[in-house]
């Protein structure tokens, strides 16, 4: 398929990347947030930077590297600086959000396979499968997702690769169509899950797997049990 989307004049392609708009939660990433930024704008047509109540100018760096920006007064989680996100997007009119950390670990440049792969297979969340390894990503990372992808495959029916991957391509009218509560790392089962329920296509390409350039952020006990009990709630009590 190509690169191009026809417009009703057809004689004026649009370029595909321009119905696409990238969404960033960031908490104090700016470090690295600019050459996230400005990767991902050679990629798709806007990004949205959801500074989650950053203390270290994360919100200034994302302008200055040429991406909108909406703030958090004070830290509110990464479900809630997504759901903010996608509160201020909702009747842009774009086709798809990609979604992406802004801490460095995903490589924007492997956006294009994401596109691709949902334009050529009709995909509704194309997921950017990362190949995770304990040494290296941490065993956090890795055993949550190994546990997360092993539960909700049985309960989708699908065979889901990195269900905790936060790099992923969502079609915007279907993700119009569900209403989001989580507030942490839990937000990626909860649209995961709910997109499924409706019918969503789901796809997965291979990512780089960039070297961690930090401690995670997810705290073993308390938010991996949380993904645990809101997967429940999600699959059994809102069902």
């Amino acid at each position: 398929m190509s690169a191009y989307q026809i417009s009703p004049d057809p004689g004026r392609p649009v370029p595909m990347h321009r119905q696409v708009t990238g969404l960033i939660p960031a908490y104090n990433e700016a470090d690295h947030l600019g050459a996230v930024v400005g990767s991902a704008l050679r990629h798709v047509g806007t990004v949205l930077v959801v500074d989650d109540g950053s203390g270290d100018g994360t919100d200034e760096v994302a302008r200055r590297a040429g991406a909108e920006v909406a703030r958090h007064a004070v830290r509110r989680g990464k479900g809630a600086a997504i759901r903010t996100g996608l509160d201020c997007l909702r009747g842009r009119g774009h086709r798809y959000l990609l979604l992406l950390d802004g801490d460095g670990q995903h490589d924007p440049d492997d956006a294009p396979a994401l596109i691709v792969a949902a334009e050529e297979n009709g995909y509704d969340l194309v997921i950017g499968h990362r190949v995770l390894d304990p040494d290296f990503h941490g065993a956090v990372r890795y055993y949550t997702n190994l546990v997360g992808c092993n539960v909700l495959s049985r309960w989708t029916g699908l065979e889901l690769l990195d269900s905790q991957s936060g790099f992923r391509l969502v079609r915007s009218a279907l993700l119009d169509e569900i209403e989001l509560d989580a507030r942490g790392f839990e937000i990626e089962t909860e649209m995961l899950l709910k997109l499924c329920r409706r019918g969503a296509r789901v796809g997965h390409v291979e990512v780089r797997s960039v070297a961690p350039n930090r401690k995670s952020r997810l705290r073993p006990v308390r938010d991996v049990t949380r993904i645990c009990v809101s997967a429940l709630k999600y699959h059994y009590l809102m069902s």
